[in-house]
């Protein structure tokens, strides 16, 4: 079995994207928001970006400086979440042997943002999932996004994203 090696940096910015199992669209229904107000409190770490969609989640964290550990915080989002919920199904002997419930797929993609430039492409990325994905026809009309609060700070005009150049750009996943 391979070892996967993940990029350990403290106080990074990281790019993540999780998936729930086989892609069940149960993730705006999760109470996920929670989940991450209570890691918060024990573990910090600053939302930079997010997006929620049902089957699927963007974000871009910074983590405080001297600390790596995005592992032990996604480990327990994913718990406290999976706990509130009664999933339907049964769970698999290997998930079950693996603590494992039937909301969330075992691994999460990360990646270290290196420069200002990776940081705007992965953020206009996030943002311009739901359009991608055919759920709106702008990225404004998505709810489950930090685009609002960063039209309210001035980071992005509040029309972005309504024109289908913007989703030619380069983004980064």
């Amino acid at each position: 079995m391979s070892k996967y090696h993940r990029a350990r940096e403290a106080g990074a910015c990281y790019f993540f994207t999780l998936v729930s199992h086989q892609r069940l669209p149960v993730l705006t229904d999760t109470p996920l928001r929670g989940s991450i107000e209570r890691v918060r409190v024990q573990h910090p770490f600053i939302i930079e970006g997010w997006v929620l969609l049902p089957d699927h989640l963007h974000c871009l964290w910074r983590l405080p400086q001297g600390d790596a550990d995005f592992g032990l915080r996604w480990s327990m989002i994913k718990r406290l979440t999976s706990q509130a919920i009664a999933m339907p199904g049964a769970v698999s002997l290997s998930r079950s042997l693996r603590r494992e419930s039937c909301l969330w797929q075992r691994r999460f993609w990360e990646h270290r943002i290196r420069d200002e430039d990776d940081y705007r492409r992965h953020m206009d990325y996030l943002h311009f999932n739901p359009v991608r994905h055919g759920l709106v026809g702008r990225v404004a009309d998505w709810p489950w996004s930090s685009f609002h609060r960063l039209v309210k700070e001035g980071v992005y005009p509040a029309d972005w994203g309504s024109d289908t150049k913007t989703g030619d750009g380069e983004y980064g996943e």
